[in-house]
């Protein structure tokens, strides 16, 4: 902060009244009629025309609606899990093929891109018609 940038607390200037007598008399200085010319006018916001045009949408606002599972692929399966292994959400999340969800296991379906020669087991997971197919033919198992 430099001098040039100080300012006082408060103004050595007195505020003018008006609407008290003298050479600002009738309408002092507010000009005609209407809101504007009335002592504490309070203009709406414009933003509440606005929200007043908006379609207001009724009923249970709280339900999760959109979240959808974490996708992983049977290749994927192929190369990150040994012969005869479980396959979880919280196994998928311990080995980084799956992201937790604001702090919980997420929802996980197995999709049927590319090929799996590995006895798995599957548990707790959504499984695609495709992946289901390819897992039971290499001899694994859906829980």
């Amino acid at each position: 902060m430099q001098i040039h940038q100080l300012t006082r607390k408060d103004s050595l200037k007195t505020k003018k009244r008006v609407g008290r007598g003298g050479k600002r008399g009738t309408y002092s200085g507010r000009g005609g009629k209407g809101q504007s010319a009335r002592a504490g006018r309070n203009f709406h916001p414009i933003i509440r025309e606005v929200l007043k045009r908006y379609p207001k949408l009724r009923g249970y606002k709280n339900n999760p609606v959109g979240i959808k599972p974490a996708v992983v692929n049977v290749k994927i399966l192929e190369t990150a899990f040994a012969a005869e292994e479980k396959v979880s959400p919280r196994i998928l999340v311990e080995k980084k093929l799956v992201a937790r969800v604001s702090g919980k296991y997420p929802q996980v379906k197995i999709l049927g891109a590319g090929e799996i020669s590995k006895k798995l087991t599957i548990e707790s997971c959504q499984v695609s018609a495709s992946a289901k197919e390819k897992i039971e033919k290499a001899g694994g198992t859906i829980k």
